[in-house]
């Protein structure tokens, strides 16, 4: 993982400055976003990597299904990365690009899987201690997994906090075990 978001952070820094230079970091942001959810597709990853499809179509039919989401800028980079056939790093392009625009804003993205749903005052209470941790404005995406028994699960960046049940379980097992 790492090995792809070393390649991936030419392209991301590349992009964020350009963003900046021309103040469409929103407009960007909304792209990449657009380019990832595209190619989460499976299909569509498959032809990309497929090296017995010529690069020239499947450039056209990838763009023709992106049309009207992305402007000529964005277009050319979609080229740029199917000529070094570095598509396929969209996710991780994407990833970064966040992490930079979301340090110069001076917020952090964070994501918290939870067992059951937060009520009000749980989200605000996390919020504030995430805050005061991180020393940013956090920004929760919360989701719920049932598996995780009870508990949380927070990542802040590279920062990683299991508080979840199921967590704790496999902590003691482990060491049960050694």
């Amino acid at each position: 993982m790492s090995e792809l978001m070393t390649l991936a952070r030419p392209y991301a820094v590349a992009i964020y400055e350009r963003a900046q230079e021309t103040g469409t970091t929103d407009k960007w942001a909304d792209e990449l976003a657009f380019l990832s959810a595209v190619l989460s597709d499976q299909r569509i990853a498959q032809a990309a990597a497929n090296p017995k499809v010529k690069r020239e179509d499947f450039t056209a039919a990838f763009l023709e299904l992106c049309r009207d989401r992305l402007d000529s800028e964005a277009e050319n980079f979609v080229r740029l990365l199917i000529q070094n056939h570095r598509l396929s790093l969209v996710k991780q392009i994407t990833e970064l690009f966040g992490q930079y625009k979301a340090d110069a804003e001076g917020y952090i993205e964070v994501e918290v899987t939870t067992a059951f749903p937060l009520e009000d005052y749980e989200w605000r209470l996390l919020e504030s201690v995430l805050e005061r941790v991180l020393r940013k404005q956090a920004r929760l995406r919360v989701t719920i997994d049932s598996r995780l028994i009870g508990g949380v699960h927070i990542r802040a960046g590279d920062r990683v906090i299991d508080a979840s049940v199921r967590g704790q379980i496999e902590r003691l097992a482990k060491r049960l075990w050694n």
